[in-house]
């Protein structure tokens, strides 16, 4: 179980290392206290706006990849193909790629290199549609998305330290979001107006502000051991710092299984919910999932910030079981809500559990690595995790679905959604620490 550092509130009470004021036996510890770190604003901005424009970046390869395939008179066999090639690569090459975070001496250049990738696999969609040329960039966009997720966390690791990341993480979590709102709706007009090709063509444009952005990151001001989780120590630790301890530590497992639990009830709710709205509102289907896709999204924007806040005063326990209660409590009212248009309403949950979720995830992991040196390969373990839950979870409800009804289906994602629940609440440790007063201004 993974020992929290807290600020020690008695002066006899030295939990780093000391007297502990029950006589003079000393207290070992290898961590050292976490000290508060300082970025410049432009850093912070840098880190800000980078984060908003690679959203747009990866926007442009969701559903968009479907719709221009189809324009280039794509059969639906060879555009599931390659959608399900970047699936699989993206879900094998979690663990590579936070591997990869780890033993990079620079995480700008790593993050840089990858969203190079990326822009030119975009220009390769909008240049050459053909089935090599499309196999090859959706291939290179998902081993690069396997890198730029593990490497912003670590950037802003480096950047801040571990007593403020969880502001931070919620920071990222609203710009992310609004990069996102503000992409759909561009490249949604661009793809209208002139043609389905021009969203990759957007996409290839928007990496280069987002290159930009990278840049006005420091790199002198992010600092490498705590990026990958490390602490320097007197004397080196080969127990603490071997990617089998880190493996067999049991808060990263059982979060791990909970965020498995956590895709298999949550990945499938949209579409099965798009599919009923369509079946009762075939007129308003296309506005009702739109609005579903922005109301969570707003909500992400508005909440992620306090949520960062609330972690570092709470801890972390309180709002895993609220991100979870709230899956739970949507898939039971999608199971009975029968209006199409208060589905839209009941997507407020979604947007509860996934502010608390893009925070969560790499300050959990960022909690149980710290000390290990091997926090992006964390954040590569959890992630694999995800991507498991989420490709069982639209097959398993589309099964239950098609044999019992989507009320049924509903009913038994939320039971998976209680199951996650429970495992916080009985089995999962909390992580956090209390961080000690400090002047914060700077971070904001």
């Amino acid at each position: 179980m993974v020992r929290p550092w807290r600020q020690p509130t008695d002066p006899n009470d030295d939990r780093r290392g000391g007297l502990t004021g029950r006589g003079n036996d000393p207290v070992p510890s290898p961590e050292p206290a976490p000290r508060p770190r300082k970025p410049s604003r432009e850093s912070l901005r840098g880190l800000d706006w980078f984060i908003f424009f690679l959203a747009d970046v990866q926007t442009g390869f969701g559903p968009f990849v479907a719709v221009y395939l189809t324009t280039q008179k794509w059969t639906q066999v060879e555009i599931g193909l390659v959608l399900s090639i970047g699936g699989v690569v993206g879900l094998i090459g979690q663990m590579p790629g936070g591997a990869i975070v780890d033993a990079a001496r620079s995480e700008r250049l790593v993050a840089g290199l990858a969203i190079a990738t990326i822009g030119f696999s975009a220009l390769a969609y909008a240049a050459w549609p053909i089935f090599p040329v499309v196999v090859t960039a959706a291939t290179l966009h998902a081993a690069a998305s396997c890198v730029l997720g593990p490497a912003i966390a670590a950037i802003s690791l480096g950047l801040v330290g571990p007593l403020a990341i969880g502001d931070r993480l919620g920071r990222n979590a609203r710009y992310a979001s609004l990069g996102n709102g503000v992409a759909a709706g561009v490249m949604g007009t661009c793809g209208y107006l002139l043609s389905s090709r021009s969203v990759f063509l957007v996409t290839f444009i928007l990496a280069i502000p987002t290159l930009l952005a990278l840049a006005k990151i420091r790199e002198n001001e992010i600092d490498v051991a705590q990026a990958h989780g490390a602490v320097l120590r007197k004397t080196p630790d080969a127990g603490a710092t071997s990617v089998a301890s880190l493996v067999r530590q049991r808060p990263l497992l059982i979060f791990a299984l909970s965020l498995l639990l956590l895709q298999l009830a949550n990945a499938a709710m949209l579409p099965l919910m798009a599919g009923v709205v369509t079946t009762r509102s075939s007129q308003w289907a296309p506005v009702l999932i739109a609005a579903c896709i922005i109301v969570p999204q707003a909500i992400v924007a508005l909440m992620s910030p306090s949520v960062g806040r609330m972690a570092q005063q709470w801890g972390r326990r309180p709002l895993l079981l609220t991100g979870f209660a709230a899956l739970a409590v949507r898939g039971l009212l999608f199971a009975t809500v029968r209006d199409p248009y208060l589905l839209v309403a009941v997507q407020v949950f979604d947007g509860i559990t996934a502010a608390v979720f893009s925070v969560m995830v790499p300050l959990i992991v960022a909690d149980v690595a710290f000390g290990s040196g091997h926090f992006s390969l964390a954040q590569g373990i959890v992630g694999t995790a995800v991507g498991i839950g989420a490709s069982l979870s639209n097959v398993l409800a589309g099964y239950v679905s098609d044999q019992f009804g989507s009320s049924v289906a509903f009913i038994g994602l939320a039971g998976v959604a209680a199951a996650g629940l429970a495992m916080i609440w009985f089995v999962m440790p909390e992580t956090g620490w209390l961080a000690p007063a400090y002047d914060d201004r700077a971070l904001r």
